[in-house]
């Protein structure tokens, strides 16, 4: 299976005449945030595949079509109406399959300035703990909890900074320990550096982050 993962960051190779050749043998697309929803409707029109997305702390204009208030204050995670946007699923604090493919997803970034979106070490926690009894039952029924992480935000102190925007989450931390993803994929830290990681690994879970665009093979 071969999965195009983008973020952050519109891609002169994506945003193409030329992406359906280019891109022809992908089966799934991930968008782990900060991209306007009208490029991810460009991306999957194109491909027509299945997709999935989360959002970042940015490009949150469609956010509370699927997050009927602004939670982020609380540490709760109340999901609206909304499941699909620009032909893609939702998977912001959710547990979804397509096809063998377990995916659960965490919307936004750390707080750092009470903005939208945003969200302390403790309230992400609680958003994640949700995800448990869903997480039990594909272990139950297919013998994993689960495949793919899909982020924004990186794990506390794996491809984050020092800065309080784009410090990580330590819940994440805890997350890959107990469920054991065979992959985290993140968004939120531009790669400006060709010396920063994009490629990482944590016990057994390989951590990648899709700015611009990265394709996964598993």
């Amino acid at each position: 299976m071969k999965i195009l993962c983008i973020s952050d960051q519109i891609d002169p190779l994506v945003y193409s005449s030329a992406i359906k050749e280019r891109f022809a043998d992908i089966d799934v697309i991930l968008s782990a945030g900060d991209l306007p929803m009208e490029y991810v409707d460009f991306v999957v029109s194109s491909l027509n595949k299945p997709a999935f997305f989360i959002f970042g702390n940015h490009n949150l204009k469609e956010f509370l079509r699927f997050h009927g208030v602004s939670h982020q204050r609380t540490e709760r995670s109340d999901v609206g109406m909304a499941t699909h946007c620009h032909g893609a699923a939702y998977a912001g604090f959710k547990v979804l399959k397509e096809k063998n493919l377990l995916i659960a997803g965490a919307s936004g970034s750390l707080r750092y300035n009470n903005g939208q979106n945003q969200y302390t070490d403790r309230q992400m926690f609680f958003n994640l703990v949700k995800m448990i009894p869903r997480l039990l039952i594909n272990k139950i029924r297919y013998g994993r909890y689960l495949d793919i992480f899909l982020t924004h935000a990186p794990p506390l102190g794996i491809h984050d900074k020092d800065d309080p925007c784009h410090r990580g989450f330590k819940s994440y931390i805890w997350f890959v320990k107990k469920f054991k993803p065979l992959y985290l994929v993140h968004g939120h830290i531009h790669l400006y550096d060709l010396q920063d990681a994009r490629v990482s690994k944590f016990e057994q879970t390989t951590i990648i982050n899709a700015y611009s665009h990265y394709i996964l093979v598993i």
